[in-house]
């Protein structure tokens, strides 16, 4: 603690940052860690295992087709309605791949028809003369307090005025994506993982290992500043819009045809943005405390607007905080998990970048509204940065999304319970939509019993039956011959 400090006033008499992160020596070269050069003097350490698996495996399973059709309209008061105007993806996504649903563990976009709507995302029900109108003036009227006619009319005009208001924007979604599993078997697949502020891809050895081992190619990257990569000391650098080309251009350099995303925290924002940048090539996303979708706005009130002597100062205090809120426990084993993973070791000046460089308004809801592709939420119960009520709005503005609530894990969840992570992701991977059978043909030909009557029972065309009689012309009854 006196370290930092004297540190601390050091950087404020020189003006110059005293940790200054730097790409570090390593040995595991030859262990899947390699260093792309994004931007000239911009290197970023990369994790890229490519495990030994058959040379020719093709997806086998038909997958399952889920149609999107969705109207979005943004009125200028910033309320959003999401109608969803098929029914077709309802009964697709109740179901799993064995057409069971666990209960309370899965949030699902409650879908609406044009005719019999049900009350939109974010805005109230219209106000008519029969519903709420009514009820109000019966209100009034048993607590003995008249409306007078002028005051009616006036109600009247103004729920006129706001049926008629001007939507600012409106966006349709019209699209079909066919979902299929991804085995790790399967060569076209590939896995990328992107941590948040303060983290290095060292948070997901346990994934990386897990699903590696499993046939899975698997990507991770140090955000600029973070683990081992380079460190600019230029507060442009670390701006949403400058880390989130760096995941574009290591996107680019590892991606295959199928390809999901696995995103924490800070990360699952560029994970969104290459949702919206490839939604050709990202196949499904996984979400882990990621937070509301909201548009990202520096907050005015912060300590990490402090001066970067002042953070360095208070490094071991912000270290305190965040294994505080990060983890569920605060042990031995927590703070082991912190040090060997490499999490929470950044630079002041880097930290307080990132945190005044999260702008990024086209990130609001309806820019999430507009995901087409499977997402898996994860939260962990006692997350204090991430509220449980924020993944809980995600999942009801996606069209496709599963939320898994863990009690046993707070932010750093992926850490914390190892096992439980990879399993969920790895159902989650193998999962599909199961696409209804066709109506079968009635069939044309008659029943066997009908045929076999029809054989069975040839009555002669010449011979009449003997209770038969012939009517004579006068009206009497004439019997047959040889009766």
């Amino acid at each position: 603690m006196l370290t930092s400090f004297m540190e601390g006033i050091l950087c404020c008499l020189t003006s110059k940052s005293t940790n200054v992160v730097v790409p570090v020596e390593t040995s595991e070269q030859a262990d899947g860690y390699e260093f792309v050069e994004v931007k000239p003097g911009r290197v970023l350490r990369v994790r890229h295992i490519i495990p030994d698996r058959p040379v020719v495996e093709e997806p086998t399973g038909q997958g399952g087709i889920v149609s999107c059709k969705r109207k979005i309209t943004v009125y200028r008061n910033g309320q959003l309605f999401i109608e969803n105007l098929g029914d077709r993806a309802s009964a697709e996504l109740k179901n799993c791949q064995n057409g069971d649903t666990e209960p309370n563990s899965t949030v699902e976009v409650e879908l609406t028809e044009c005719g019999n709507s049900s009350p939109p995302v974010g805005i109230p029900e219209p106000r008519s003369e029969s519903g709420t109108a009514g009820k109000d003036r019966t209100a009034e009227t048993l607590a003995g307090e008249e409306a007078p006619v002028a005051d009616q009319q006036t109600d009247q005009s103004q729920q006129t005025r706001k049926r008629r208001r001007k939507p600012k924007r409106t966006v349709v979604i019209d699209c079909e994506r066919k979902i299929s599993a991804c085995k790790g078997t399967h060569q076209d697949v590939s896995l990328f993982f992107i941590h948040g502020v303060g983290g290095s891809l060292d948070i997901w050895g346990s994934q990386l290992d897990f699903f590696s081992r499993l046939g899975y190619e698997v990507i991770a990257a140090d955000l600029a500043g973070h683990g081992a990569s380079s460190a600019p000391q230029i507060a442009a650098a670390y701006t949403f819009y400058a880390l989130a080309e760096d995941m574009r251009l290591i996107f680019k350099r590892y991606a295959r045809k199928r390809n999901i995303l696995i995103g924490h925290s800070y990360g699952v924002s560029f994970c969104t943005f290459l949702a919206h940048e490839y939604p050709e090539q990202i196949h499904k996303m996984v979400m882990i405390n990621g937070g509301g979708p909201t548009a990202l706005e520096p907050s005015l009130c912060s300590i990490f607007n402090l001066p970067t002597c002042v953070l360095h100062c208070l490094s071991p205090l912000l270290a305190w905080s965040f294994l505080k809120a990060g983890f569920a426990q605060q042990g031995a084993k927590e703070k082991q998990l912190l040090k060997d993973n490499n999490a929470f070791n950044v630079s002041s000046f880097v930290l307080r970048a990132m945190m005044s460089g999260q702008y990024w308004p086209e990130g609001d809801e309806v820019y999430h509204a507009e995901l087409t592709v499977p997402i898996l939420l994860v939260h962990g119960m006692h997350d204090k940065f991430v509220p449980v009520e924020e993944d809980q709005r995600m999942a009801e503005i996606l069209l496709m999304a599963f939320l898994k609530v863990l009690e046993d894990g707070s932010h750093m969840i992926m850490m914390e319970c190892p096992e439980a992570v990879n399993t969920l992701l790895h159902e989650f991977f193998l999962w599909e939509p199961i696409t209804p059978p066709p109506p079968k043909k009635e069939s044309k030909t008659r029943p066997e019993s009908a045929r076999a009557y029809s054989d069975n029972t040839k009555v002669p065309s010449e011979v009449r039956p003997a209770s038969a009689r012939q009517t004579s012309s006068n009206g009497c009854a004439e019997d047959q011959p040889g009766s």
